[in-house]
């Protein structure tokens, strides 16, 4: 019996890298998110199948490691699949090779199945057949140090309002938006001499348009914290390891 994936092709666009021609996390987590939904649609819990249901897939976690900088010219090949279901959470790896089959970077999510209504969390089993029948794999593709970024005291570094170009079609702003807007808290002239070697970003609360977000940051050895915080609260953290180039 084969081992269930679903694999796609990429190449990298202009628009897609930043200053350094190398691919922007927003671009690899759009990837990503491509990726996720053509596997689900081809598993039966795709967006068109849960949307007559009132539920849908959110995102909270998500952490990458990359082998090596993707590059402009890199064809990309991303291969995901699901993991068996954790009560409410929902795993989802992935694994991302170029044109010679080489791993340039490793990525492990976690989602939330909720009813749109609510947003009250669902257990796998209201996906029915879907889930049943479903050919979870137990591998991992990479395995992210913890799941959960600790709190910080950061310095507040910008503030930033959301508008409707920012938000999907659950009227948030979309998981791959929060990439750039983190990495906007650092100055080309930082991130110039620096290698990322991983991110994580946890989702923890929807942000919508016209929600304003102020960003803190603090910074340790070869780390830097991120969160984002709307009317006080803590919606979302981001970290980021970094390698001096030499």
């Amino acid at each position: 019996m084969d081992v269930y994936a679903n694999v796609k092709n990429y190449a990298l666009r202009y628009s897609d890298c930043d200053f350094k021609d190398e691919i922007k996390l927003s671009a690899l987590l759009s990837l990503t998110q491509e990726s996720a939904c053509a596997s689900a649609d081809e598993l039966g819990f795709g967006y068109d199948d849960l949307r007559p249901l009132g539920f849908g897939f959110i995102v909270v976690h998500t952490y990458c490691a990359f082998r090596r900088p993707i590059v402009l010219g890199d064809a990309l090949t991303v291969e995901t699949w699901p993991l068996p279901p954790r009560h409410v959470f929902f795993e989802r790896d992935y694994c991302v090779r170029d044109a010679k089959g080489e791993e340039v970077a490793a990525l492990a999510s976690r989602w939330c199945l909720v009813d749109l209504k609510s947003f009250s969390l669902l257990t796998p089993e209201k996906l029915g057949a879907a889930h049943t029948n479903c050919p979870y794999r137990d591998e991992k593709a990479v395995e992210p140090p913890a799941w959960k970024i600790a709190k910080t005291e950061g310095t507040e570094v910008r503030r930033f309002r959301a508008y409707s170009s920012d938000c999907d079609h659950y009227l948030h702003v979309n998981n791959a938006r929060y990439a750039d807007l983190f990495l906007d808290c650092f100055s080309m002239d930082e991130l110039a001499g620096r290698k990322i070697t991983a991110f994580q970003i946890s989702y923890l609360k929807q942000v919508k348009e016209g929600d304003e977000l102020l960003f803190t940051r603090k910074d340790e050895d070869s780390t830097s914290t991120i969160e984002a915080f709307a009317d006080g609260e803590r919606c979302s953290q981001f970290k980021i390891y970094f390698e001096e180039k030499r």
